[in-house]
């Protein structure tokens, strides 16, 4: 018998109940095909935690999170808080604490276009078609949580907003050793990315990237000016393997590149902290897109990021490669069949729903099995 992996479910706001059910339903059919075994607790982040509690993310939620195998999360936010609640309190906060408290310091985000999806992007087909990138993003510094920070009244009657870019060493060391330890199982190529020509903390991140490279002699380093590769991204995105790069320019850069995928309905996240003395590391697995709040409860959600996600944790979280593999490989078939949501709908393809697309995987994977 599978030993029991023990997981939070975090579905959120808006779609995330939708989609994250998706995620249910697969992983009950792995339990019932004795592949696998979960223990899962649920729990409230984001708008809908603030209308139960007073505050988007609850301690004994924060609690189970940290005392979970893993974390799964659906989305959070939207309109109905974003104009009522103070910044410190708006969905947001809750998944920042999140990754803050249960130091989730490395955010991989792969840009993937399936081959049924190439001529969906927005760029010519030729130059996505087989893209396969990995961006590996610091999740838990610079200037997302540099101290000082804030807005301050001037003598003069105006205001001044402030926020601090800022990288210790060990923030640097233990992204990059994450990045090259990717590389290293993919293509052996890995480009840090920054902005040492007019940045401190660029020049920083530079040095220690290239410093501790000497301990992977076999992965090829560059590096690259992050506007640079903003233009090359759209340019040739091919030309990328393995990005390494800080928190604010992986937030920009990894939008980008997910939009090379022609949807962001398509691409997952996993977010991971440092291995402990068995290697077992804590993390948090989500969708790259939103709440999408004006189609929430009209069963028209794209599922499959979120599955991917479920993909990933079953990948990196508990090393059940095979699984990992059917999930993705069943998502492959069902597009290669035709079937899409309406943010990836083609001419002359079927249009589902969010349960359409999660009955045409399943039966996809038992195929497969």
């Amino acid at each position: 018998m599978p030993e029991t992996k023990k997981i939070l479910f975090l579905a959120g706001d808006g779609i995330g109940p939708e989609v994250m059910g998706q995620v249910r339903r697969v992983m009950d059919w792995l339990a019932k095909e004795g592949r696998a075994s979960f223990e899962v607790e649920e729990g409230l982040v984001g708008g809908c935690a603030y209308d139960a509690h007073g505050t988007p993310l609850h301690d004994d939620t924060m609690k189970l999170a940290l005392e979970a195998d893993a974390v799964m999360l659906g989305a959070v936010g939207g309109p109905k808080w974003d104009a009522e609640l103070p910044f410190e309190l708006k969905p947001e906060r809750g998944l920042l604490r999140l990754r803050k408290e249960m130091e989730l310091f490395a955010n991989l985000r792969p840009a993937l276009v399936f081959d049924a999806l190439a001529e969906a992007s927005s760029l010519k087909t030729d130059l996505v078609a087989g893209l396969d990138i990995m961006i590996v993003r610091e999740l838990t510094g610079g200037v997302y949580f540099g101290e000082p920070r804030g807005i301050t009244e001037l003598t003069n009657g105006e205001r001044r907003g402030v926020n601090t870019q800022v990288y210790e060493t060990y923030e640097i060391v233990r992204v990059s050793e994450v990045a090259f330890d990717l590389a290293g199982k993919r293509g052996k190529r890995l480009c840090s990315v920054e902005k040492a020509n007019v940045m401190e903390s660029g020049l920083l991140w530079r040095e220690e990237v290239t410093r501790i490279s000497a301990k992977y002699p076999d992965i090829e380093l560059s590096h690259m000016y992050a506007d640079n590769c903003a233009m090359q991204l759209v340019r040739a995105p091919k030309q990328f393997d393995v990005i390494v790069t800080d928190n604010l320019f992986g937030d920009l850069l990894s939008d980008c590149a997910a939009m090379l995928t022609g949807s962001l309905g398509m691409l997952p996240s996993a977010s991971l902290g440092a291995a402990d003395a068995t290697g077992i590391r804590k993390a948090m697995y989500e969708p790259v897109h939103g709440s999408a709040p004006d189609i929430a409860g009209q069963d028209k959600a794209n599922p499959l990021a979120t599955l991917l996600s479920f993909s990933m944790m079953l990948r990196y979280s508990f090393d059940m490669a095979a699984e990992a593999d059917l999930v993705d490989d069943a998502v492959k078939d069902v597009l290669n069949d035709g079937v899409r949501t309406g943010d990836i709908m083609q001419p002359g393809m079927t249009l589902v729903g969010t349960t359409g697309m999660g009955d045409a995987l399943i039966a996809a994977m038992e195929k497969r099995s």
